[in-house]
């Protein structure tokens, strides 16, 4: 079973998802920080593929991919970096990036290394559910590769509805039509589109993102969703300090119990 899979079936309910840009804060540091983050109790990893254009990325996460670029990170290098990911860790990995640099790379190619390394799915924000479903499902499916797709508050039932039908692990729930970035606390209307989300009783779960930095802000959204996803202020955190053990054990413990 696909560990995404795996991993909702056993737990429901305050699933902590951390996102951070490969190659940053340096460029041989992702397999490291990939382990701390499972030592110390995150149950889900997204590996950020570094892109020169991120538009859907605020200015945290675009100075890291800048600096993973500079640094030499390429898709090559981080499926080479992660090719012994699984002789420990034992979560579930996603690779987010941007549909670009998955065709460059060659959809099957890059499906086939995934599936190879022990990958279990892939964040394409700006793949169209419609291209997905017309060209590349059975590619997705072939190599056992979970697509996750994207709801905004814009986002029409009709819409969420598709999407939910065709997902296989979750849904990433983006908790404003922004780009990315922590915040303090969300307002009412936000708070709003969760319920209303939380009340269409998707089949799928629901995993919600941008916006999350702290204990209250991951607690706010748990209400409504199985979990949160925490990006922008871990990328922060390994900008300021670098990578460290205690750093991440520090950081991470506010939202484990």
């Amino acid at each position: 079973m696909n560990r995404i899979k795996k991993l909702f079936k056993g737990k429901s309910k305050n699933i902590l998802s951390v996102y951070f840009t490969a190659g940053h804060p340096d460029p041989d540091s992702t397999l490291s920080i990939i382990k701390a983050l499972e030592k110390n109790g995150v149950d889900m990893i997204e590996i950020g593929i570094p892109f020169s254009d991120p538009l859907a990325d605020g200015p945290v996460i675009q100075q890291s991919s800048q600096k993973a670029l500079e640094g030499g990170m390429t898709v090559k290098k981080l499926l080479e970096d992660l090719k012994l990911v699984r002789e420990d860790v034992k979560i579930p990995l996603l690779l987010m990036g941007y549909f670009n640099t998955v065709l460059q790379f060659g959809v099957e190619a890059f499906c086939k290394a995934l599936s190879e390394i022990g990958i279990d799915g892939v964040i394409l924000p700006d793949m169209p559910l419609e291209v997905y479903l017309e060209n590349y499902n059975t590619v997705f499916m072939k190599y056992g590769i979970i697509p996750v797709f994207l709801i905004t508050p814009g986002t029409s039932e009709e819409r969420i509805r598709l999407t939910d039908n065709i997902s296989e692990g979750f849904i990433y729930m983006v908790s404003a039509a922004s780009v990315t970035g922590a915040k303090k606390g969300f307002g009412e209307a936000q708070i709003a589109y969760f319920k209303r989300i939380k009340e269409m009783k998707l089949r799928v779960p629901v995993i919600a993102g941008f916006g999350i930095s702290n204990k209250e802000t991951f607690d706010q959204v748990s209400e409504y969703a199985a979990g949160g996803i925490i990006g922008s202020a871990f990328v922060r955190l390994l900008d300021k300090y670098g990578f460290s053990e205690k750093i991440i054990h520090d950081f991470i413990g506010q939202f484990v119990d």
